[in-house]
């Protein structure tokens, strides 16, 4: 894979959207992920800065833009900064009545 890209399994494992890189390949093959818009169900997709991931979950949607590629899965802080939040609102992730 050409150096200014990463697969999306990887890319989404190292911004911490999962616990695992096996988990992260689960999400895309099931059909949660978008890149660019277009549904994609393989883990091994080129991503590239800029390009905009749309990652469906339970209760709420997030759209990301990739801002950099990471190099390894580090603390939530250099996650962060792999991505700028696109997600319209302040919505938080659990609700009052998860907890």
């Amino acid at each position: 894979m050409r150096e200014d890209r990463q697969r999306l399994d990887k890319w989404l494992w190292f911004a911490r959207f999962a616990k695992t890189r096996t988990l992260a390949a689960k999400l895309v093959t099931s059909g949660f992920v978008r890149v660019n818009g277009q549904r994609t169900d393989n883990a091994a997709k080129a991503v590239a800065l800029g390009d905009v991931i749309t990652i469906a979950l339970a209760r709420t949607a997030l759209v990301v833009r990739v801002e950099a590629l990471g190099e390894r899965r580090g603390p939530a802080p250099e996650a962060r900064q792999l991505y700028a939040d696109l997600t319209e609102g302040e919505g938080t992730l659990v609700s009052e009545d998860d907890k």
